[in-house]
């Protein structure tokens, strides 16, 4: 759908990159076959969306098999499925599911923000053992969106993070990266909410440390504790839903961790309980004047 996959299969053959019929469980369950067998699967759900028919493979199947087998078999699989909102895609084109799998044991959880972490972050998803649900910011595939919709986007080629070595390079799974630096509050995001949280730093005079996550699960807590530590306050930034959304088991970890360290509450920047719609996008999305709100909310407690 957003030709990321252009030219492999004249590049490596149909037998290594072939196009499978429309049916996400026959995907996935065909995968978690090749993979207990021996191979490295990557599959492609075309969006987050539609992976729902396959989540039962995904969470009964690929991520119990180590478990079920005492460890005889893994299902070393990457799912790719593009996520989020941005692009006018309505309530079936724009959801944002990371929860659904970081709530289940034995699935990994990765979301790049740059063309040079997607890289590294998929060669190690890939090279890994357990199964790896591999999301992509569909706002970000042709820039570093912001968040200002008004705003023309710059492409990838003009940001230094686009630049991606051609030899191999990965990036291990479970470490954070502390993309801007800063003492005032931490601000946690990841995907497209990265470059969102960088933009409010910047228009908001707040000297704010944003942590890009790279990887939900397993998360670094280690860096988040750090940056909390250093700053006393913290602010959660995601484009799910509000209720059981990811930023929830986030809030927790800093509360656990961090408690004797906080200045103020901790604040949430989210979607809202509803679904995602498509004449108030704008309004739904977090933008930078919401993510600036928080920032002021947490430095005046």
């Amino acid at each position: 759908m957003f030709r990321v996959t252009e030219h492999l299969q004249k590049k490596y053959g149909p037998k290594r990159c072939f196009d499978a019929p429309i049916n996400e469980c026959g995907i996935a369950a065909t995968a978690i076959g090749m993979a207990v067998y021996g191979l490295r699967p990557v599959i492609e759900i075309q969006f987050a969306d539609y992976m729902y028919p396959a989540y039962d493979q995904l969470v009964s199947e690929a991520a119990r098999i180590r478990y079920r087998s005492a460890n005889d078999f893994t299902v070393p699989l990457t799912v790719r499925m593009p996520y989020g909102g941005g692009i006018r895609g309505g309530q079936t084109h724009s959801q944002s599911p990371e929860a659904l799998f970081t709530h289940v044991a034995g699935l990994k959880t990765v979301i790049p923000s740059t063309p040079y972490d997607a890289k590294g972050l998929l060669i190690a998803a890939i090279e890994d053992d357990d199964p790896v649900i591999f999301m992509e910011p569909k706002r970000i595939y042709n820039g570093p969106f912001d968040g200002w919709p008004e705003r023309q986007v710059q492409p990838w080629a003009k940001h230094a993070a686009s630049e991606t070595p051609e030899g191999y390079y990965k990036i291990p799974l479970g470490k954070a990266n502390v993309v801007r630096a800063g003492g005032d509050v931490t601000v946690l995001a990841y995907g497209t909410m990265v470059h969102v949280a960088r933009s409010a730093a910047e228009e908001s005079g707040i000297d704010a440390e944003v942590i890009d996550l790279r990887t939900l699960l397993p998360v670094d807590i280690e860096t988040i504790v750090t940056s909390v530590a250093k700053t006393g306050r913290c602010v959660i930034v995601h484009e799910a839903t509000r209720t059981s959304g990811y930023g929830a088991e986030l809030s927790a970890l800093v509360q656990e961790h961090c408690f004797y360290q906080l200045e103020a509450p901790i604040q949430r920047v989210t979607g809202y309980d509803t679904p995602y719609p498509h004449a108030q996008e704008w309004d739904y999305f977090p933008t930078p004047p919401r993510v600036i709100k928080a920032m002021r909310h947490v430095m005046e407690a």
